[in-house]
């Protein structure tokens, strides 16, 4: 089986331009292929950790990566799947979040001299003269065409700015770019994304002459990760600092049982025999598989040492609600909890609970205890005199959230 037929069997091919010619090529090791990444925060997220896999298996087939940083598209904002406008941000930031990305990125994908590539394309959409720009690329696009494309279907009922109608042919130029610079012959993306793909693959046909060869494919995989790395909290950050390996853990381990087998077979590197005989897992088995599912991946970001802490702990309060010095905890000066902390800061605090209201709902629906005992108020105090015999807090949420509070 080639790496193509292997995407396909993991069920990450939705749709491509050129079926035949794309397996060939990739099956061979003669791609080189792009994935953009807007930087929108200062870490990836799970919808990123996709791509980023996908990457990974075809670096691992012999193929060249090229990882697209939006420094200048991130000044604009992609419109598609968004019913609002994107808040604007500065260069400042937008650098700061780059930096960020690399770093995450290098986790996943080998950087340097004949392998990945990693480019910003600020370096080219930031320079343009806007009236050549206008000349040289504006004449290829309909404007029909491009109001009937589904990244802007959601945004015309509420309106839909001019500055984002512009972000489908900055990605179609960048392709383009990629083309003449570093002969990228490939580019992958979300299904959300296809409307601007190809409009890339169109345009460089239109420039170039139609023996051009500009490939497209769209992964089942991106659109799905968007709705998916995103929690009642809150998104599902790759920053240690943002989500723990813990919560990372967590957050895979409870994923629904008719997810789980789909997401062990698009994500992780298990061999696919090893999957299929988990095909026919059910009840009690599914729970292994969710295990194994939240081990690999929670391995694959934070390394094994991580996994196997989070793996601990998530079977230590299973077992009986019992502390681990593995689970997420938040440390208070003794002053602090002298005076007295209410729940509701508490869940918040410890992001347990994006927001007061948030809060306040779980507590007033009983799905918050402390201790091992329901918390009935909102108005709940905890003080010094709270602490168990081991001078800690257990807050849980749920079923299987949970966070210690400690006291420097």
């Amino acid at each position: 089986m080639g790496i193509y037929e292997e995407l396909v069997e993991r069920g990450l091919i939705a749709q491509v331009t050129n079926e035949e010619e794309i397996r060939t090529m990739i099956n061979e090791g003669k791609a080189t292929f792009y994935i953009g990444f807007d930087p929108t925060a200062d870490s990836l997220h799970v919808g990123h950790f996709m791509a980023l896999c996908l990457m990974k298996r075809l670096q691992m087939a012999g193929n060249r990566p090229i990882a697209l940083l939006g420094g200048g598209t991130g000044m604009v904002g992609d419109p598609s799947g968004r019913t609002d406008m994107r808040q604007m941000m500065t260069t400042e930031t937008i650098n700061h979040n780059i930096e960020c990305f690399k770093k995450q990125m290098s986790r996943f994908i080998e950087f340097g001299e004949g392998k990945a590539m990693m480019v910003n394309n600020a370096d080219w959409l930031t320079n343009l003269n806007y009236i050549e720009f206008l000349r040289e690329v504006g004449p290829h696009f309909s404007v029909n065409n491009m109001l009937r494309a589904e990244c802007y279907k959601q945004r015309m009922e509420k309106g839909l700015s001019f500055l984002e109608f512009n972000y489908m042919i900055m990605q179609s130029y960048d392709f383009l770019e990629l083309y003449e610079r570093y002969g990228c012959n490939m580019q992958f993306g979300g299904d959300d994304q296809w409307s601007n793909m190809l409009g890339g693959t169109e345009l460089i046909r239109r420039k170039l002459g139609k023996d051009a060869h500009a490939m497209t494919i769209t992964l089942l995989l991106n659109s799905e990760g968007k709705k998916m790395g995103k929690t009642q909290s809150g998104a599902v950050w790759l920053d240690p600092n943002k989500t723990s390996p813990y919560e990372f853990y967590q957050y895979w381990r409870n994923v629904a049982d008719a997810d789980v087998l789909k997401c062990i077979r698009m994500l992780t590197f298990l061999p696919l025999e090893e999957i299929d005989a988990m095909d026919a897992w059910e009840g009690s088995q599914l729970n292994r598989a969710k295990e194994i599912l939240a081990y690999e991946l929670t391995k694959l970001v934070h390394g094994e040492e991580e996994a196997k802490k989070a793996d601990e702990a998530a079977k230590a309060l299973f077992a009986g609600g019992g502390k681990s010095e593995n689970v997420p905890a938040t440390e208070y000066e003794r002053e602090v909890l002298a005076a007295g902390k209410d729940i509701l800061s508490l869940l918040v605090e410890t992001k347990l609970s994006a927001s007061r209201s948030e809060a306040r709902r779980l507590v007033q629906q009983g799905g918050v205890s402390v201790n091992d005992v329901k918390v009935t108020a909102i108005d709940r105090i905890f003080t010094l005199e709270d602490l168990d015999g081991d001078g800690t807090l257990l807050i849980k949420k749920g079923k299987k959230g949970y966070h210690q509070i400690r006291v420097k």
